[in-house]
């Protein structure tokens, strides 16, 4: 076993935490900001490899390279690389406390569904970040995703990643890399790979986490690949009864061995997870398409946008009710999303204090949307409630004249709201 540095660069290194394939990761400190760091070292006796010693070191080196240009809430980020001496070393966030997902692709471990669509939901997010700064990670899979101690999720091991040239078709011929059993059947090939590839390997993981087995799993690599390349999987509601259709239709989506009916982006299936989870919630309002542009038609913030753009709204958003008393946001949750209250009332909580109330036409959660921060105060409804759920990622997908319209609306609710703040903590420190 390898002896455990004291030192690396300006790094104190305290224990060991992991071992894998590509080398040992340790707890570190960095003592000029005070923080604790993961530190993964590449292993000595394939550095020193005479026939595959090179190559190693640009792989270990590459994770720096390429999940170095990323900075994202749901990437590992990396700090700082470097040579020690004959030591290889990566500083990258610690994350205290994390368990891959592959605790959780195990029949009897199974996270709630509407935990597996959030993760797939922000792993869909983080992949569609990095696939917009041309890196294809190649190598998804459970292992790869940590789920913090608060259950956010960090994607990392960016290893094998490949950083495309801007005026890269966003394609590349590499050859087999990566885990074959969360391989696309492009990279089982050896077909030009592309950011698709990811999704299908976010697509066998989404299969595993709701049903506990694998899409494709096969006793010998032969009969794997056969499996990936020419069998569909056994449908999720054959396996799980209770699964509703639209999760099955995603999750044949992102499988789908042909890439033509492959998901192309991870914003897409982050905007179809994200409109299943508000079906998942059953918290659809029963009422006609009309009324409800008749609705928000009459609200202050809709007032100037042409009926088009309030249908696009409407259709890029969520009709969400709420019985009194019924949690909205939970302080201290992760959340994107901007709140307009259609009808009730809702209360501002913190510290268990009611600090504001709120009424149709007000809105709610503007920081959170806007820098996706943890939510500082809880928000329950205080009659029966109607609002209108607002995802940072779905108003992407509305025309361009309406996303510059809701913007400017949405900041000029932002500078009131922080200065109706401002004006109240100037009259208590009077």
């Amino acid at each position: 076993m390898d002896d455990i540095p004291k030192r690396l660069g300006k790094y104190e290194v305290i224990r060991e935490i992991d071992r894998g394939s590509m080398g040992i990761v340790y707890l570190g400190h960095d003592p000029y900001i005070d923080r604790d760091v993961a530190i993964k070292v590449a292993l000595s006796e394939l550095l020193t490899n005479p026939d595959s010693g090179e190559n190693y070191r640009r792989m270990f080196f590459n994770e720096a390279h390429t999940a170095g240009t990323l900075t994202h809430p749901n990437i590992v980020s990396i700090f700082d690389a470097g040579v020690e001496g004959e030591t290889c070393y990566i500083v990258m966030e610690y994350i205290d406390g994390g368990e891959t997902l592959k605790n959780y692709t195990k029949e009897d471990n199974l996270l709630p569904m509407e935990k597996v669509v959030e993760i797939i939901f922000k792993c869909a997010r983080a992949l569609d970040y990095a696939h917009g700064k041309n890196v294809i990670h190649r190598d998804i899979k459970p292992s790869n995703i940590l789920l913090t101690r608060d259950k956010d999720i960090k994607i990392g091991d960016f290893s094998i990643a490949h950083v495309n040239k801007p005026d890269d078709t966003q394609t590349l011929p590499m050859g087999v890399m990566g885990s074959p059993h969360y391989m696309s059947p492009e990279q089982l090939r050896e077909d030009r790979i592309g950011t698709q590839t990811d999704l299908f390997s976010l697509g066998i993981i989404m299969y595993e986490l709701l049903t506990g087995r694998h899409p494709f799993k096969s006793e010998s690599f032969s009969k794997l690949v056969n499996s990936i390349l020419n069998e569909e999987p056994v449908p999720l509601r054959e396996i799980k009864a209770e699964l509703p259709e639209v999760l099955e239709d995603i999750v044949n989506r992102a499988l789908c061995k042909d890439l033509a009916g492959r998901y192309r982006h991870g914003v897409d299936i982050a905007t179809d997870l994200s409109r299943a989870f508000d079906i998942l919630e059953g918290q659809e309002e029963k009422i006609s398409a009309e009324e409800k542009f008749n609705l928000i038609k009459e609200l202050e913030f809709f007032k100037g946008f042409p009926d088009e753009e309030l249908h696009e709204i409407l259709q890029a958003s969520n009709w969400q009710n709420y019985r009194k008393d019924e949690s909205i946001i939970v302080e201290g949750e992760l959340d994107d999303c901007f709140y307009i209250i259609i009808s009730g009332s809702v209360k501002v909580v913190k510290n268990g204090k009611i600090i504001r109330e709120l009424t149709a036409g007000d809105c709610f959660g503007e920081m959170g949307y806007l820098a996706r921060t943890k939510r500082t105060a809880s928000i329950i409804a205080g009659s029966k409630t109607s609002l209108l759920k607002i995802n940072s990622t779905v108003i992407s997908q509305v025309s361009l004249n309406c996303q510059v319209r809701f913007l400017k609306v949405f900041l000029r609710t932002l500078i009131y709201r922080l200065s109706a703040t401002t004006e109240i903590i100037s009259s208590l420190d009077d």
